[in-house]
């Protein structure tokens, strides 16, 4: 079973929406599970501090690495097998790809920092990975833990209703996705491209190729211009 655990001061934020929908249906079948662990447990003295001022000085607090390090040490046995990741603006950014081979794993270790951010030594001392879902900061890592976790629940066997739902999404095949249609016809003078409707199988194939081609070109020339060319 895939399994998820979050090391976080809000652990009220999980399952949240992934309790939701596909990902919540296959949590409730048991395909996958999460774990949320509140690090103020952990935290020193009868207010359960947490943080402390930086050191060096400056604005804000920083997570002690004495108490996230007990956290994770209490929450996963030694050896688990699964990465630690630390969701940080500063990470690598979160591909489909890396999404698709943390799904093919056992699951995932999540930190969710809070405040400026976690101290350095935890992040090196216990393994974590940084990883980023975008360049912009937001006030902690529970919903970049959210985002992480939905984009490799679904890729799951058995959470999205066909598996080959997966396959031509943006950026499974190194493109965008191409736009899709559906019933009315017409909707405010805009018609259904008529290619989509002419059941030729080549056709509708070659097309989306297409749409696909020039929706990443006009959007996202980044993920072509130092690839192969596209026909």
């Amino acid at each position: 079973m895939w399994r998820a655990t979050v090391l976080t001061l809000f652990p009220e934020m999980f399952p949240g929406p992934l309790g939701l929908s596909l990902a919540g249906e296959a949590l409730g079948r048991g395909v996958w599970e999460i774990e949320a662990a509140d690090i103020r447990r952990h935290g020193l003295g009868r207010h359960r501090a947490v943080d402390d001022t930086p050191a060096g000085g400056g604005a804000g607090m920083v997570m002690r690495a004495d108490v996230v390090a007990a956290c994770l040490d209490a929450t996963v046995p030694a050896g688990d097998p699964r990465p630690r990741l630390y969701m940080s603006p500063r990470g690598a950014p979160l591909t489909q790809g890396r999404v698709r081979s943390l799904g093919h794993g056992a699951g995932v270790v999540v930190l969710c920092g809070r405040y400026e951010g976690v101290d350095e030594r935890v992040v090196a001392a216990r393994g974590f990975e940084e990883v980023s879902i975008g360049d912009y900061v937001l006030s902690g890592g529970e919903l970049a833990a959210l985002v992480l976790i939905d984009a490799c629940v679904r890729l799951l066997p058995g959470v999205m209703g066909a598996a080959a739902s997966g396959l031509e999404e943006s950026f499974e095949n190194g493109l965008l996705e191409y736009p899709h249609y559906t019933r009315p016809r017409q909707f405010e003078g805009r018609d259904i491209p008529a290619v989509l409707l002419s059941g030729d199988h080549g056709k509708i194939a070659a097309w989306r190729r297409a749409e696909a081609l020039r929706l990443t070109r006009e959007r996202r020339p980044d993920l072509v211009k130092d690839g192969p060319a596209l026909v």
